[in-house]
């Protein structure tokens, strides 16, 4: 998962960045090397560059949303089977 263009996908309303194609002394970026903190460049007037650690603040937001996320799906499908309910039936009640 691209961690760094969901974060910044949160700040100034959606579609605000983009990605630099060369370095301050006019090098080409290989495309591999682009999608880093660095290389953002605005490209929607009226956005602000958020900070490196707001950046990196929203990336540990969304590793811990999905963190949490699966442990809750683990932990509902151990109730399940609490309850009495097998594989399959759980699976039929949740999809997977």
């Amino acid at each position: 998962m691209d961690y760094l263009q969901l974060a910044l996908q949160t700040f100034n309303g959606g579609n605000w960045y983009g990605w630099k194609k060369t370095d301050s002394d006019g090098n080409k970026i290989p495309n591999d090397q682009r999608m880093t903190y660095a290389n953002i460049k605005i490209i929607k007037d009226g956005a602000t560059m958020p900070t490196e650690a707001e950046v990196n603040a929203k990336i540990q937001e969304l590793k811990d949303a999905e963190t949490n996320a699966i442990a809750k799906k683990a932990s509902g499908k151990q109730k399940l089977k609490d309850l009495g309910l097998d594989d399959d039936e759980i699976q039929a009640l949740i999809g997977s």
